[in-house]
């Protein structure tokens, strides 16, 4: 118990000092969050295809790589037997996300849109 006691007020001033310290810069860059697109509860893979569509046709990059990484999880979203939980999606949509994702990080903006329009037809005729 006494041990208890001591080491109360000895973390109450670590924690103090820690607190009065200045923040160091290590040269590390620490990025905002991204903007989220605005979508329903449940909404489908091809809703967050739309937003991010809608976003990068008015100029929103951020917002659209936000929407894009919605609708590549809910795609990846699938039951599997237990065995071939590591095995990738071999789903189509999924494909023409990851490659729209990488148009947009590429700042090709009009090659996104058109992987983006393929996704939400895609996605569409799996009724998603």
């Amino acid at each position: 118990m006494r041990a208890l006691v001591l080491s109360i007020p000895l973390l109450i001033a670590v924690s103090d000092a820690a607190v009065a310290q200045p923040v160091a810069s290590t040269g590390s860059t620490v990025l905002q969050p991204l903007p989220s697109p605005n979508l329903a509860e449940g909404a489908k893979p091809s809703d967050a295809l739309r937003a991010a569509q809608g976003a990068l046709s008015s100029g929103r990059a951020r917002e659209a790589e936000d929407a894009l990484e919605m609708a590549e999880t809910r795609m990846l979203d699938r039951s599997v037997p237990i065995g071939n939980t590591a095995d990738p999606s071999d789903n189509p949509t999924v494909g023409q996300i990851t490659k729209a994702r990488q148009a947009l990080a590429a700042h090709d903006r009009a090659g996104c849109l058109a992987l983006i329009q393929a996704a939400i037809g895609s996605a569409t005729a799996q009724g998603l």
